[in-house]
């Protein structure tokens, strides 16, 4: 089990990358969080764990737990680089909006009137797609099975332009009028039922495309240059070729009774879900071409940063990623009945939160903050299926007392 000495109290207390505990009274708290942690990655099971919570603009703890490498048994910790999927959609968010500001474009502008090719549903080609359908989930833009097929080790080995093009114009290679696209016009999904799911995580890469296009930068060199070095995250990439690759955590997909929880993507494609012995085996470091939709590889510790911007009203450390009336705008339900990006929710106790998750083969990520008092947490998991609700709540609890 985890348990801190004084010791090792008075060490973490003054390193910058640990967190800040105020007071060694907290110790037997925090012990107990570690046992609690421990025993849910047991239970899950989880290989390694990293996690911190945060208080306005302090990071205020954060840990790992379990292994990032098992064979090579290299510890996980709060400064292990892993892809954090979905999450990575609050990234794409940020820079379209950043845009946004600067008065490029309208949100519900019609996103063909910036791009070098057209994106219609064909089922209703005079309708309008928008900023604001991308941003929502509502453009009526489906995952198609060429998006699942796209995964692949290393990184992506076609453009983001070459693969939104050959998805979207009739005839390209990914192309699929029936896969590619929902039976419900733009806009609709708001005002029915939500089956069949219109989470569209193609949407969030013609959202980064949309960056290129208006900023005139590649998207991970507009990112790099207006949100990763602004705060301040200098261990954060979308690719791999960019990133010291001994400090990313392994992905591991359990199995279980010859059975896979999730799915299992090495060099040689993804594994049969059958003839799969008891235990964790590793995923290739992988990536698809629709990159901005979840590709960004960072630490427990990097995303605080980011994270507090948000909580402060778009600032960190005297460095601004959007205006305070951008995140209002935002964070708030106007949009289709949900926010921009960012998904609303509420705690046991009904507090109001608002973060995102995210999952891939291998990973399960959350970042969750709430409004009333500025605590955020976040939680990374190094394999698929590991259910972080009830960690992400406990980390809420500890975090009022800190």
């Amino acid at each position: 089990m985890f348990r801190i000495t004084r010791r090792e109290f008075l060490k973490i207390s003054t390193v910058a990358g640990s967190g800040l505990i105020f007071s060694y009274k907290r110790l037997p708290q925090l012990n107990e969080l570690g046992d609690f942690i421990n025993d849910k990655m047991k239970t899950i099971p989880i290989p390694g764990l990293s996690a911190c919570m945060v208080k306005k603009n302090r990071l205020i703890w954060s840990k790992g737990y379990g292994w990032a490498n098992i064979k090579k048994k290299i510890p996980m910790s709060p400064d292990s680089v892993m892809n954090i999927g979905s999450v990575s959609k609050t990234f794409t968010a940020t820079a379209i909006m950043q845009l946004w500001e600067k008065g490029k474009f309208l949100l519900d502008d019609d996103i063909n009137d910036y791009l070098n090719f057209t994106v219609k549903n064909p089922r209703y080609p005079n309708e309008t797609i928008t900023f604001r359908q991308l941003l929502t989930h509502r453009s009526s833009i489906k995952d198609g099975s060429a998006y699942g097929e796209s995964y692949a080790c290393g990184d992506p080995t076609i453009t983001l332009e070459t693969w939104l093009k050959e998805y979207f114009t009739p005839g390209g290679t990914f192309y699929n009028e029936e896969e590619n696209f929902h039976t419900w016009k733009p806009g609709e999904r708001g005002s029915i039922p939500t089956k069949p799911r219109s989470y569209s995580n193609v949407g969030f890469g013609l959202l980064g495309f949309l960056v290129e296009v208006i900023s005139g930068m590649a998207f991970n060199d507009y990112t790099k240059k207006n949100i990763f070095q602004p705060m301040d995250m200098k261990e954060t990439s979308w690719f791999l070729a960019d990133l010291d690759i001994s400090k990313h955590a392994v992905p591991y997909t359990y199995a279980s009774e010859g059975k896979l929880r999730g799915e299992l993507l090495q060099e040689e494609g993804l594994k049969e879900k059958t003839r799969i012995k008891e235990g964790f085996f590793p995923n290739c470091l992988y990536s698809f071409p629709n990159y901005p939709d979840g590709l960004v590889r960072t630490s427990v510790n990097q995303l605080a940063r980011f994270l507090m911007a948000y909580i402060n009203n778009g600032v960190y450390r005297d460095k601004w990623i959007l205006k305070s009336d951008t995140i209002r705008t935002m964070l708030s339900n106007d949009h289709f009945g949900r926010g921009l990006c960012w998904a609303k929710g509420e705690l046991d106790d009904g507090e109001i939160v608002w973060g995102h998750g995210g999952g891939d083969p291998g990973i399960n990520t959350i970042m969750l903050f709430r409004p009333s008092d500025g605590v955020g947490i976040i939680v990374f998991a190094n394999t698929a299926g590991a259910r972080l609700s009830d960690i992400s709540k406990r980390l809420f609890q500890e975090a009022t007392d800190l």
